[in-house]
């Protein structure tokens, strides 16, 4: 502050200390794919729309895949969803190009990029039920491919459907990706349809994300999905083998093959926590999310240090200001801990004069429990302890 002449009093206002962090949104879904009948001015094409209620999603309309979509992960207690719609082509392959989209232009899967201008929400569970299941034979699904750029942009995931035929194609798909931020479901669900008065077959993708941003919601981004009930259907197109001890079970050879399913045990649950990840490190999905959340959290959270001069009180805050955060989640169980430091190899004098700083900080996500196991053993000493107490019982 330049000095001034002043006969009188003054407040001065110090802003230093640590800021608090306030962890980014994790739980908003995406979702693209076509609604013909839609009002045009509600749902224009290639626009991220957020949806806030099912009478807003009324003006999808009956056709295409949108409105089902956002009613399957309403039913999981989910309202709020971004929807970008596409035009329906002449034919699949057209209609596919469409779901794909164009990156300069914003336009199909690559709309969710342009969302937090658009609506102020950024989608963090992406997925295109209907455009994401295909043979293995085919190769790569393109939409999934296109899903995944996005993804690692925008730090979410991607929901895939499975190709819904047989456990063996299910398995052979999986391997064809090795993504972190990929989590496969399959087979599809039964949903009774009310305007046919008939069970029909749906993608699982819809319903797996209402799953997650429940979960995200109610408990938080670093549990895991797996293990929670699905509403909304009446069963999945195929049966899937399911015991909780037992290996050779349909349902465990996708988990380990890394595709996820749906289990019927006290209801129809989603079973499976992996994502396609090669790296062991990123093996659960949860671990992958959490990581992805403290991180955009920690970086949207100093706005306010950038442009400000060098000062030791600056380094300070920036350092306690996330020393805090982290020790916060670790309260919470989001991690097991956290530390921050400042590298003085890092930040040297060459650095400092070009205006970097580097702070590093560690954290560690909990896994999920995957495997419980419990050791049973025999002790013959109660045979003698029952002896003892028949004997005590006889007074002898």
């Amino acid at each position: 502050m330049p000095d001034q002449f002043l006969h009188g009093v003054e407040v001065v206002q110090i802003d230093d200390g640590l800021r608090p962090i306030q962890t980014v949104k994790s739980s908003i879904i995406g979702f693209v794919g076509t609604a013909p009948d839609a009002d045009a001015a509600t749902f224009p094409l290639n626009a991220p729309v957020l949806v806030t209620g099912p009478r807003m999603a009324g003006a999808l309309g009956a056709t295409g895949t949108l409105r089902s979509a956002y009613l399957a992960a309403y039913a999981q207690g989910v309202a709020e969803i971004v929807v970008v719609r596409v035009e329906q082509g002449n034919d699949a392959a057209a209609t596919l190009a469409n779901v794909i989209g164009d990156e300069t232009l914003y336009a199909g899967v690559y709309g969710f990029l342009a969302s937090a201008s658009a609506n102020g929400q950024v989608p963090r569970i992406l997925a295109a039920p209907g455009f994401t299941s295909s043979d293995p034979a085919d190769g790569v699904n393109p939409v999934v491919s296109a899903l995944l750029s996005v993804a690692t942009r925008l730090r979410a995931i991607v929901i895939k459907d499975g190709p819904n035929t047989t456990e063996a194609a299910a398995i052979t798909d999986a391997a064809l990706y090795g993504s972190d931020r990929l989590y496969i479901v399959d087979p599809a669900v039964r949903v009774f349809d009310q305007t046919t008065a008939s069970n029909m077959t749906r993608p699982s993708s819809a319903f797996v994300a209402g799953l997650l941003s429940k979960r995200d919601r109610e408990r938080g981004f670093w549990w895991s999905p797996s293990n929670q009930e699905v509403r909304g259907i009446t069963g999945t197109s195929r049966p899937v083998g399911f015991q909780m001890s037992e290996p050779a079970t349909e349902s465990n050879r996708l988990n380990e093959a890394k595709v996820a399913t749906i289990v019927r045990q006290n209801g129809f649950r989603l079973w499976g926590n992996r994502s396609t990840a090669t790296d062991p490190l990123w093996a659960f999905l949860s671990v992958r999310r959490t990581a992805d959340m403290i991180y955009e959290s920690i970086e949207a959270a100093h706005l306010w240090a950038m442009d400000r001069p060098f000062s030791a009180q600056l380094l300070l805050d920036i350092r306690d200001s996330v020393q805090a955060y982290l020790d916060t989640l670790t309260t919470r169980g989001a991690i097991l801990g956290g530390r921050v430091w400042l590298d003085p190899e890092l930040n040297t004098e060459a650095t400092l004069k070009q205006g970097k700083l580097f702070l590093d900080f560690d954290i560690e996500p909990p896994a999920p429990l995957e495997r419980l196991t419990f050791r049973a053993h025999r002790n013959g000493v109660y045979y003698e302890e029952l002896v003892a107490t028949v004997i005590a019982a006889q007074g002898v």
